[in-house]
């Protein structure tokens, strides 16, 4: 069996629901274990125990957030070179743009050495006002049907081998 980890950051709701729509895809695949967690709560070792990753993020600030960032920071050697090769996808909940979230959780997963196997998906939630981006997030349905999309279309390519 393989193990599917999904590593997010959600401070107020949004990221959650795009990992937990991810992860309910990802759950159809009886060939694959699917392992949430909060990024606080992720180790080195869920990391090497895992073969594949889809890390979830809000961009804060035109970057990732913070405590995502400490997982990959505390991670990093850990697991750098043990890694190489592993399937990897990307979901990051913006107030505008949130492409350079996706930018840098991307080069993390150069430097590891993780195989990409679909564009980052971005979901733009348009909070640009101080009450709208601290606001909790509701994701629309259509955003949250593509993130379980995702999740599925990953645990069946681990579980056919083609990743």
């Amino acid at each position: 069996m393989k193990t599917l980890l999904i590593v997010f950051q959600s401070r107020t709701g949004g990221t959650r629901q795009m990992a937990e729509a991810a992860a309910r895809g990802a759950t159809a695949e009886p060939q694959v274990r699917v392992r949430l967690l909060p990024a606080t709560e992720a180790q080195p070792e869920d990391v090497l125990a895992a073969d594949g990753y889809i890390f979830a993020a809000p961009e804060n600030l035109a970057a990732i957030a913070g405590l995502m960032k400490e997982f990959f920071d505390r991670s990093y050697y850990a697991a750098l070179e043990r890694i190489n090769g592993r399937p990897y996808a990307v979901l990051v909940c913006a107030g505008s743009d949130g492409q350079n979230a996706a930018r840098q959780i991307g080069r993390i997963a150069t430097g590891w050495r993780l195989r990409a196997v679909a564009h980052p998906l971005v979901v733009c939630v348009h909070a640009e006002t101080p009450e709208a981006i601290l606001a909790p997030k509701m994701i629309g349905a259509a955003d949250l049907g593509r993130c379980e999309d995702l999740g599925a279309a990953l645990a069946a390519g681990m579980a056919m081998g083609i990743f």
